[in-house]
């Protein structure tokens, strides 16, 4: 496909208020295109849009697992733009460290709803207007789309899931026109992991077992720059840091190994029992 120019059009960027999503914000209206930032923190989308544009970003409050919310903040996109060409379905959240035994249902269930049912409701809601005009959609999935996803399992199976849906719907909207990327990130300074990872003493153990070259963090306006070029390329796929993508490319041969391997890796073991000792504690989620 052609490049596609992003002046002039109009986005709509979940999870805008902060980290990647408000970084991805910044690179559009850099680009010349309007933004409307929808973040469950209306008061957080409103700050955004403000401090990015008099006119051409706008800030919402909205709920990815309310469908009519999502339909709501595309209605008012269009009305006050007049049309909306890209989504980006960035809104997510994680959980506290744990096993799959000591986390509590409604924890998974609520990582699940956000990280997956959230982009398939955002996607649906904008999908009309990205078709008639030969838009694009960006949805947010992650490294976890392929390792092992031990300690965070909820957050790795909503990503690969993500990563399914996306490929698929690249596939599904080439007769319309229209195009999507799959964004994967590695671990980003974002608060979501300061207070996942940084602020849990068994999550940086867990992080330990993933090699130091790959633990390296990037920042948000890394990962929204590179989500706008994806967009102007109409990329299938975004990875950074670029080193995940020889993973991604190797995975069906390195995962199988590295499974075996942590099956029967002493401190792998001794880590994941002090996460099923977790079982009764609070399991708090984390934008």
């Amino acid at each position: 496909m052609a490049r596609y120019e992003l002046g002039g059009k109009v986005a709509l960027v979940t999870g805008g208020g902060r980290g990647i999503g408000l970084a991805t914000a910044r690179a559009l209206i850099a680009r010349g295109a309007s933004v409307a930032i929808v973040d469950l923190d209306g008061e957080a989308a409103a700050r955004a849009a403000a401090q990015l544009h008099d006119s051409r970003a706008l800030g919402l409050a909205g709920d990815v697992t309310d469908r009519g919310a999502m339909q709501r903040a595309v209605a008012e996109t269009v009305q006050r733009f007049g049309r909306l060409d890209v989504v980006v379905a960035n809104a997510g959240i994680a959980a506290r460290v744990a096993t799959f035994r000591a986390t509590p249902p409604e924890t998974f269930e609520r990582v699940l709803d956000v990280n997956l049912m959230g982009v398939c409701r955002t996607v649906d809601a904008a999908l009309p207007e990205i078709v008639s005009r030969g838009g694009h959609v960006v949805v947010i999935s992650s490294v976890y789309a392929f390792t092992n996803g031990i300690g965070t399992i909820a957050y790795a199976m909503s990503k690969a899931a993500v990563e399914q849906f996306g490929r698929a719907l690249r596939v599904e909207l080439v007769q319309h026109g229209a195009s999507a990327s799959v964004a994967y990130f590695g671990f980003i300074d974002t608060e979501m992991v300061h207070r996942a990872i940084d602020a849990d003493p068994l999550a940086s153990e867990m992080l330990g077992a993933f090699p130091k070259p790959l633990r390296k963090r990037i920042q948000p306006q890394v990962a929204g720059e590179a989500i706008v070029r994806g967009i102007e390329r109409r990329a299938p796929r975004i990875i950074r840091p670029r080193r995940w993508a020889a993973m991604s490319l190797l995975r069906g041969l390195v995962n199988p190994l590295g499974d075996a391997q942590m099956e029967r890796d002493a401190s792998t073991q001794a880590s994941l029992r002090e996460l099923d000792a977790r079982a009764g504690e609070d399991q708090p989620t984390t934008a």
